[in-house]
C-alpha cells in the first residue's frame, strides 16, 4: 500500500482484525469456481470503513473484517505481507518464527507504515506458517460472501533493505493464491507492476487494485498484463492534475476512481470519492 498518514493508520487499526481468534468463470486449484473481477463497472475502495455505496457504484471492496456490500461485486482486503495495526502482539505471541528481524532480533517494519511489521517470506517454514494464519482470514472472506480477495503489500521486499527477495514474496504470493481459489474467489494482485505479465501466469493472481497508477505512471504494466481486469485508485491529496484530466488520460484504466488518502467514510469532512 501507498504510504498513508497518521489519520489513516488509525482509522485502518479500527477495523484491522487478524484472523486469529482467469475467466468470468474460472476453474480453482481445487473443486470450486470463482468470478474474476467485472472488466466495467464503478469500484469504490472502503477500507476505512463500510457504508452504502455511492449510487452507480457496482464493486466495492472491504476490509476482511467487514461484511461485502449487498447486490455488488465485492473483494475482500487482506494484508498479506505484512501485520495489520493492532495485531503485533498476536504474531508475537503465537507466530513469533513468522515476523521479519533484524540482524539485532527485532522485528523489522515497514519505514512506511511503522505499525506494520514485514512477515518473514525467506524460508518455507514460514512461509507455511504465515499461510496457515491468513486462510482463516480467507475462509471468513469467503463464508461472508465476498468475490474476490486482494493481498496486501506484494512488494513489501522492495523495503526490506535486502533481507527478503522477490522470489520468497511470490512463493507465499502463490499459496495464498491457491487457497482463495479453493475458497472459490478470485485473487487480485496488488500494485508491484515490475511483476509484468509474471503474476497472472506465473502466480496466478486474477486481477490487480492498483494505487496511483496514473501519477506515477504505471497503468500499462497492469492493463498490458490484466486487460480491464483492473483498478486503479489515485489519491485526492496527490494528484497534481484536474480530476478531469486523469479521466481524459488515455492510459488509465477504465475503472478509475479517486479518494482521499484515509479512506474515510462520507460523514467524515475528509472524505473524497470521484470516478471517471
Amino acid at each position: 500500500m501507498r504510504e498513508r498518514t497518521i489519520l489513516g493508520a488509525a482509522a485502518m487499526a479500527v477495523v484491522a482484525v487478524i484472523g486469529l481468534a482467469g475467466c468470468a468463470a474460472g476453474s480453482a486449484s481445487g473443486s470450486s469456481s470463482y468470478e474474476n473481477l467485472p472488466t466495467s463497472g464503478i469500484p469504490d475502495y472502503q477500507l476505512g470503513g463500510g457504508y452504502a455505496p455511492p449510487a452507480g457504484v457496482t464493486i466495492v471492496e472491504r476490509d476482511s473484517t467487514d461484511r461485502p456490500a449487498s447486490g455488488r461485486y465485492s473483494i475482500c482486503y487482506v494484508n498479506g505481507f505484512q501485520t495489520q495495526p493492532g495485531d503485533a502482539d498476536a504474531w508475537l505471541d503465537d507466530h513469533p518464527s513468522a515476523i521479519l528481524r533484524d540482524d539485532d532480533g527485532k522485528p523489522v517494519s515497514d519505514p512506511g507504515w511503522p505499525d506494520e511489521m514485514l512477515l518473514d517470506t525467506t524460508t518455507a517454514a514460514a512461509r507455511s506458517t504465515i499461510t496457515k494464519v491468513l486462510t482463516t482470514s480467507i475462509a471468513r472472506c469467503a463464508d461472508r460472501g465476498f468475490d474476490a480477495v486482494e493481498f496486501d503489500n506484494l512488494d513489501s521486499w522492495t523495503r526490506s533493505h535486502g533481507a527478503l527477495t522477490r522470489v520468497g514474496n511470490l512463493a507465499l504470493a502463490r499459496a495464498l493464491v491457491d487457497v482463495g481459489h479453493a475458497h472459490g474467489l478470485a485473487v487480485g494482485q496488488k500494485n508491484t507492476p515490475q511483476l509484468g505479465a509474471s503474476g497472472r501466469k506465473s502466480t496466478g493472481f486474477d486481477f490487480v487494485v492498483a494505487e496511483e497508477c496514473v501519477e506515477y505512471q504505471e497503468c500499462s504494466a497492469y492493463t498490458n498484463a490484466y486487460g480491464g481486469h483492473v483498478i486503479d485508485v489515485e489519491y485526492s491529496d496527490n494528484t497534481g492534475r484536474s480530476w478531469s484530466s486523469v479521466c481524459a488520460d488515455d492510459d488509465r484504466p477504465a475503472m478509475t476512481i479517486l479518494r482521499d488518502r484515509d479512506l474515510v467514510t462520507p460523514s467524515h469532512s475528509d472524505y473524497v470519492f470521484e470516478h471517471c
